[in-house]
């Protein structure tokens, strides 16, 4: 996977085009009217994706809904939504007609995209306690309708590898976290539930059934544990594409051990891969402290993919090298890839 890149510096980014630079951050969730997480990204040159969730932790899908669609309206050109779909009444007979109808609306209402999430294949049972997964072929009409529309649909199947492995053998911390405070979804303490495997699977046995479907795996279609395994899925799924949402830190404990492996692989993959950060902001917030927060991450992001700087993160016990990608990757991965992937968002 090496490729050979020119040294000559002026075709590397630094630090100091961050703010002239424009960037896109195709995953985050804004589950409020304040405008801090926007009022940021004006400052610091993105456009934004924000995408509901059918996630207990978030307002009910018709808030989540009202909320991104008004926010859209204040800040065109901005912010663009992607819309979801609940699982609730999956046993009634008419659910899949209102499912592609609800859908439908909220297109033509101005969302770009679809979104499902890991409660299905982790969370939600039918009628006899069966856990649902993403091949079931109950969902293959709502898979069709979206390609036949060429309509994205963003997947979260499965969680981080780590899920199957207890606390203390996780190595990036911010996902340690989050399985401390979810327990939930941590699978390690689940083990009747289905597997990593069962669940990277099923969503490979609907793609297989959907292969025109335009696919964007969320947080390196739970594939960020190997950017080797996860090259093998890009050149699978050829309409498929993955974003880096809140898996930077996989991506770094990577370059710890092999800096030339990841960079080879952004370089190999740039037509395929969008930055995204899985931001989140709810209604209770610290406005000053948050945009402070949100610039610090995208700072680091930008040092990291950008430059060779020596980066230490919060995720990490070790320093890491920037992987110093050339302009044009760079420029690939933070805005024309999410242009072609959502051409009516922004």
């Amino acid at each position: 996977m090496s490729i050979d890149i020119n040294s000559d510096n002026s075709l590397y980014y630094t630090i100091d085009d961050f703010e002239k630079t424009d960037k896109i951050d195709m995953h985050l969730h804004i589950n409020s009217m304040n405008p801090a997480l926007i009022n940021r990204a004006e400052k610091d040159n993105f456009k934004l994706l924000t995408i509901n969730a059918d996630y207990s932790d978030f307002p009910p899908i018709n808030e989540q809904l009202k909320t991104a669609a008004s926010l859209v309206k204040l800040f065109p050109g901005r912010l663009a939504y992607a819309s979801t779909f609940s699982m609730t009444g999956w046993d009634d007979p008419g659910w899949l007609e209102k499912t592609i109808e609800h859908i439908d609306s909220t297109i033509s209402e101005g969302a770009c995209a679809v979104k499902v999430w890991k409660n299905i294949g982790m969370q939600f049972r039918d009628k006899n306690n069966k856990i649902i997964m993403i091949d079931d072929p109950k969902f293959d009409p709502i898979f069709s309708h979206l390609r036949q529309k060429n309509i994205p649909l963003i997947g979260h199947q499965g969680e981080p590898r780590d899920c199957w492995m207890p606390l203390d053998k996780i190595m990036v911390k911010y996902i340690k976290d989050y399985f401390r405070d979810h327990p939930q979804y941590h699978m390690y303490l689940q083990p009747e539930m289905p597997s990593y495997e069962d669940q990277i699977t099923a969503r490979d046995n609907m793609l297989e059934k959907n292969k025109n479907i335009l696919f964007v795996g969320a947080h390196l279609a739970s594939i960020e544990w190997s950017v080797i395994e996860l090259a093998k899925f890009l050149d699978r799924f050829p309409n498929a594409v993955v974003d880096l949402a809140a898996r930077a830190g996989d991506l770094q404990y990577q370059t710890i051990n092999d800096r030339e492996l990841v960079r080879s692989f952004f370089i190999r993959y740039q037509d395929r891969l969008l930055y995204a950060t899985d931001i989140m902001q709810g209604p209770d917030i610290d406005s000053a402290k948050f945009e402070d927060e949100v610039h610090s991450q995208w700072i680091s992001d930008w040092k990291y993919l950008c430059t060779d700087s020596t980066i230490t993160t919060a995720d990490l016990d070790e320093p890491i090298t920037g992987l110093k990608l050339p302009r044009v990757v760079i420029d690939k991965i933070y805005n024309t890839n999410a242009k072609k992937v959502f051409p009516n968002a922004w």
